[in-house]
């Protein structure tokens, strides 16, 4: 968590600022004693102050404030749109971006696809070897998605050991479109399932996935989305785990 300078730091440094410049004024005015009436060398001696400590306060008081607060701010919406753990979209972020995606393929024309992974044996890792053991499945979870997927597509995390791909273009021919997504539920499934060694143990899980097949003619809610996937997930579970199941209406 970034911390900002509290009010009694920024007054400090101002502070040291001004006394260290009004002293430094004082001696140079001091041995050079230039003739001048007391009142221009009042003004001179403000303006050499203002001159000098302008940039000093700007430099070390204010930018780094201003940066500190900038960066507070970055950080607040980061943990407001992404899981902390993964890095990746967390649910809010994911609903607005479904907007765009179901708003793009329509207009397009474009077929695509809303998975919902689920971890098959996780409970287990988390229960024999700890959460820290289940945390680094986690992330690794969502390294393995993120490679197999593309840039434009949205991956998320539901929460727990569930995630989310949602993918908006993976053809414009239907039948097409329908293999690909198999294709890419399939390859996710066999890179989660390879083994991770974390803490000399050899950690591993499977996934069963739900695919709800996006189709621009068919107009759906996103809660209608997200519940069918997660219905065909619960089909691919209940049929052994570890394999991909579409969504039948």
């Amino acid at each position: 968590m970034i911390k900002l300078p509290t009010k009694a730091q920024v007054t400090v440094r101002i502070t040291g600022v001004v006394s260290a410049s009004g002293f430094l004024v004082l001696a140079i005015y001091s041995t050079s004693n230039p003739d001048l009436t007391p009142f221009q060398e009042a003004v001179l001696k403000i303006f050499s102050l203002v001159i000098l400590t302008t940039p000093i306060i700007y430099f070390w008081v204010i930018k780094p404030f201003v940066i500190a607060h900038q960066n507070a701010i970055d950080q607040a919406q980061q943990m407001a749109w992404v899981d902390p753990l993964t890095q990746l979209a967390n649910r809010r972020l994911i609903l607005q971006h479904m907007e765009k995606t179901l708003s793009s393929a329509h207009r397009h024309k474009l077929y695509g696809a809303v998975m919902v992974v689920d971890l098959d044996e996780f409970k287990p890792i988390n229960d024999r070897y700890g959460h820290e053991s289940g945390d680094a499945m986690l992330v690794e979870v969502a390294k393995r998605l993120r490679s197999i997927t593309r840039k434009e597509d949205i991956i998320g995390r539901l929460g727990g050991d569930e995630f989310i791909v949602v993918m908006s273009d993976l053809n414009n021919n239907k039948q097409e479109a329908l293999i690909r997504a198999e294709f890419i539920a399939d390859r996710l499934i066999q890179m989660i399932s390879q083994p991770l060694e974390f803490d000399g143990r050899k950690l591993q899980v499977s996934a069963s996935i739900g695919i709800r097949f996006l189709d621009y003619e068919k107009q759906a809610s996103i809660d209608e989305l997200f519940n069918e996937a997660d219905s065909a997930m619960y089909l691919a579970k209940n049929a052994g785990k570890g394999q991909a199941a579409f969504y039948q209406s």
